[in-house]
């Protein structure tokens, strides 16, 4: 269980870390959806090799493998990109927040799938995240200036692909390996991030003196943290993932905070609070697990 929960908190250390990394690159001209693409490519290059060393029970031969791991590939993709664009025209601290509104997405999902019953608890910790990205974002103020409405809005549309990823991995897990499914979906992350990237950088990120920086995004921001956000799930309770899933936002605020100087105002700093505290009571109350999805991994095991 300690071990479990160790994976987990170095795996958000990383995620939260990934976006200041990913914030001095593009503070340094470099195209957000290239940042993104390196990630998931090197991260790509780190879970093959993990394939390599333990390529049992792959289950590559699964078509259902295969559909649901690039659904997830589709949100990883979504998720890098749209977060790095989100910082690029806000701030680490607002990006990272408004991604950690992903299980939010979830259960508006679930309840639109009908997976879900809406009750009143989770109805109200929706409106209070809603109520907290306003504060965050001061979408009502024009003239607050620091995040615009691109960087809101993509900051909201890497939660809803975290979201996706999250669905994508959860049907993907009863069908193959974790590295598999991973290698799958990194591979579709890099076609899809090939094509909106700036040429001329992608091929500049080969001989740049920045490239120290690349590698760590993609190995501690894509590869090892999922291997060891995956493998830390299995020994760790998901309300207790939950909680430890915070330090990411925290990390990335701070490291915004101390490392890029950024600044946040009091009403924004509450609209935090206010997400945060919400996002990981709702995970915690609920498992944070739709019920369709535990008992889909239920008739797995008992199968």
């Amino acid at each position: 269980m300690g071990l479990g929960v160790g994976f987990v908190v170095l795996a958000a250390l990383f995620w939260g870390l990934s976006g200041g990394i990913g914030g001095i690159l593009m503070a340094e001209g470099w195209d957000a959806f290239v940042v993104s693409f390196y990630r998931g490519a090197i991260g790509l290059l780190f879970v093959l090799a993990w394939l390599a060393w333990r390529p049992g029970g792959s289950g590559f031969g699964n078509p259902r493998l295969w559909f649901w791991s690039a659904v997830a590939g589709l949100g990883v993709a979504g998720n890098f990109a749209f977060y790095f664009v989100s910082i690029a025209n806000g701030s680490v601290a607002v990006a990272a927040t408004l991604m950690y509104t992903a299980p939010v997405f979830v259960y508006i999902v679930s309840f639109a799938l009908k997976l879900e019953t809406p009750t009143t608890l989770k109805l109200v910790a929706i409106a209070v995240v809603m109520v907290g990205i306003v504060m965050l974002t001061q979408i009502y103020d024009t003239g607050a200036g620091g995040v615009t409405l691109i960087g809101a809005g993509a900051g909201i549309l890497a939660g809803v692909s975290y979201a996706l990823f999250i669905f994508g991995f959860k049907y993907a897990g009863s069908h193959g390996s974790p590295q598999a499914i991973l290698s799958i979906a990194f591979g579709v992350l890099v076609i899809l991030l090939m094509l909106p990237g700036d040429n001329t950088q992608m091929v500049a990120v080969l001989t740049t003196t920045d490239w120290p920086l690349f590698a760590a995004l993609g190995v501690f921001g894509a590869g090892l943290s999922f291997a060891l956000y995956i493998n830390g799930l299995k020994y760790t309770a998901p309300a207790v993932a939950s909680i430890v899933a915070m330090i990411e936002p925290v990390t990335a605020t701070l490291f915004g905070v101390v490392v890029l100087h950024e600044s946040l105002a009091l009403v924004q700093v509450l609209g935090m609070a206010l997400i945060l505290v919400t996002v990981t009571a709702l995970s915690v109350f609920s498992r944070a697990t739709p019920p369709a999805l535990v008992k889909d991994s239920e008739r797995d095991s008992e199968a």
